[in-house]
């Protein structure tokens, strides 16, 4: 079995290693460590980059918050508490929590456009506040689920696994997004 990067996640690996699932699951990072790849983004660039993307080194960072992980409270540079969204585990196995700012602080905020990736969120009921993120119990460097994927990945038999993927999956997606009308 092949899938996208899309579904490289810890909890899926375990499940495919416990469920003795012969797959190939590439993460974000396995094209920056084949070396066929170095001169790619030099060549061809970021494709669907836009302007949140490129905006996004100006933000305001989770350094700058103000978070209080005994109280796990978080309050944002301009000064307004955040609400406790989640706590979960990261694709590494780390512990996270997740706070989001309120909607309303964000729609009023006069610096919510150096603050949120999508600033038009703020003004939809459906929308979002700002979300930040931090760890609370880094995974002690034991090896992870993730970590026997990429052995895989990065195998010789790995990449031809997934290059075969490539040829038969990725040119139908794009005769799809290409002649849907």
């Amino acid at each position: 079995m092949t899938a996208d990067t899309g579904f490289a996640n810890e909890s899926n690996m375990e499940y495919l290693y416990n469920s003795y699932i012969n797959a190939i699951i590439p993460d974000n990072a396995f094209r920056s460590r084949d070396k066929r790849f170095n001169e790619q983004k030099k060549r061809y660039g970021k494709r669907y980059q836009d302007k949140a993307t490129t905006n996004a080194s100006k933000l305001f960072r989770a350094e700058e918050f103000n978070y209080q992980p005994i109280k796990q409270t978080c309050v944002c540079p301009m000064g307004k508490e955040m609400w406790l969204k989640v706590k979960s585990k990261d694709g590494q196995g780390n512990d996270k929590i997740f706070f989001e700012g309120n909607i309303t602080d964000c729609r009023a905020c006069t610096q919510r456009y150096r603050c949120m990736r999508n600033p038009a969120s703020a003004d939809s009921a459906s929308g979002h506040g700002r979300q930040v993120s931090f760890i609370i119990n880094k995974n002690k460097k034991k090896r992870t689920f993730t970590d026997w994927m990429k052995e895989r990945i990065d195998s010789s038999e790995g990449r031809q696994i997934y290059s075969h993927r490539m040829s038969v999956v990725e040119p139908v997606l794009g005769h799809i997004g290409t002649n849907k009308t």
